[in-house]
């Protein structure tokens, strides 16, 4: 047996979209089970994301820590943000995040891992990336507000990170998952051989 999802739907009776908001939905499906009852399942309908794991020369990742009002806390991330064009590069996402978020920019980009959230409730597709070879961007900083203008900036060493996911002190699903994703590529086939950055992700199509 081969250990990989594959694409399925089952039927759906009936649709209803009794929320719109303004990047994401609720949805209601009345959907056939295999015995053959109906039942009704809610759950967001979202864009997806993207995300940025920057790796600098001394082997530390660039954070910010933001306000994050659902679950009430400052939380240390990676630099993400949504897929906001329908159809959109997730590459040219990822390059206007981190300029956006820490005014920086990277030579050398590969998909680390790509994840969905929360597939109980939510249809949230990320694509995390790799980003090497870093330094400052070009042109002005942009110009941040509402939570992002309380964000704080660090570059964290990679032993530090993985002690602190596995000790419960960082919570944040993109950089737990992206952090120990590295650990996993490093002691695998090594970082190189992770998927090239415009690699297919079936969850999003894009345009090259």
């Amino acid at each position: 047996m081969t250990i990989k999802d594959t694409p399925q739907e089952w039927e759906v009776r009936a649709t209803d979209t009794p929320f719109v908001g303004n990047k994401t939905s609720v949805r209601t499906d009345d959907v056939v089970m295999p015995g053959g009852s109906v039942v009704r399942r809610d759950y967001q309908v979202h864009p997806g994301s993207v995300a940025v794991l920057a790796l600098d020369e001394e082997d530390r990742v660039l954070l910010i820590k933001q306000y994050r009002h659902p679950v009430r806390q400052k939380l240390w991330e990676i630099p993400a943000g949504l897929l906001d064009i329908p159809g959109e590069n997730p590459l040219h996402a990822a390059q206007r995040e981190l300029y956006e978020e820490a005014h920086v920019k990277a030579e050398d980009w590969r998909v680390l891992t790509d994840v969905y959230t929360t597939p109980g409730g939510c249809d949230e597709a990320v694509r995390i990336f790799l980003a090497r070879g870093l330094s400052e961007a070009d042109g002005d900083r942009f110009e941040v507000e509402d939570e992002e203008a309380d964000m704080e900036h660090a570059r964290v060493p990679v032993d530090e990170l993985v002690r602190g996911v596995l000790a419960g002190e960082l919570h944040n699903n993109c950089l737990v998952v992206g952090v120990l994703s590295l650990v996993a590529a490093r002691t695998g086939d090594g970082l190189d051989a992770l998927r090239p950055a415009e690699a297919p992700w079936p969850a999003r199509p894009f345009e090259s």
